[in-house]
């Protein structure tokens, strides 16, 4: 198992924002966390990565508990966070942006280098010498997701991928996640049942700061009273 989170308890104040949240992701797995805006999909990727840490539970990442671990300590294990507010450097370069993100872990192997994102991905090559504050949403949300990729991660989180992007960019994420999972495990949270179970082989969804439903992409697809029950916003 290369994450498993057991019964984390995760607080804002003396708000109680995670109640006892439990989930596993096998190695090479994709899987994606459903639910109601302030269900806790964005609060179980910060406590995962350290930004928000649990005051109770474990994050066992490849087996060793990383809970209540600096976010960088916790990085430089392999996990990397593509927030959804993206956090790209506005005043700095598509280039130096991917730069800052380059950081080998002890004994990685530089799978993802610039020449190679440039390769991959000939729009960010395009925009190689543009500031970050000139690129549309997409443009940073492509950026971002790369800039992850520099630290050479094992899992990547995305929190909301998709967020005010147009639908032809957001088949391009599609795409880009589709693309990733070959070679990195990915947790992803997304308010599009739809874009997730496409894109996803399993869902958990959450509701209230707990784990309420748990199933792989093709149930829950089936599964119209699931889907009305908890994620349906009427």
């Amino acid at each position: 198992m290369m994450l498993d989170v057991k019964d984390i308890h995760t607080y804002y104040g003396e708000s109680h924002a995670l109640q006892g949240v439990t989930l596993s992701i096998e190695e090479g797995e994709t899987v994606c966390l459903l639910g109601r805006n302030g269900a806790g999909k964005s609060t179980t990727l910060r406590s995962i990565i350290g930004l928000t840490p649990p005051r109770r539970g474990q994050v066992l990442f490849d087996g060793v508990d990383v809970a209540g671990r600096s976010a960088f300590r916790i990085a430089r294990k392999g996990m990397s966070l593509v927030p959804e507010d993206r956090r790209i450097f506005p005043g700095l370069t598509v280039r130096e942006n991917l730069q800052i993100g380059d950081y080998r872990r002890p004994g990685a192997t530089q799978a993802w280098t610039i020449e190679r994102i440039f390769d991959e991905y000939p729009m960010l090559a395009e925009l190689a010498n543009q500031d970050g504050s000139t690129l549309s949403g997409g443009q940073q949300q492509m950026l971002a997701v790369a800039r992850s990729l520099m630290s050479q991660p094992r899992l990547l989180l995305l929190d909301e991928p998709n967020e005010g992007l147009a639908p032809v960019i957001v088949q391009q994420i599609g795409q880009l996640i589709d693309q990733l999972a070959r070679t990195t495990t990915i947790l992803f949270t997304d308010q599009s049942v739809h874009f997730a179970l496409k894109h996803a082989r399993r869902a958990y969804i959450l509701e209230k700061g707990r784990v309420v439903h748990t199933a792989s992409s093709d149930d829950l697809r089936a599964d119209t009273d699931t889907q009305h029950r908890y994620l349906s916003v009427a």
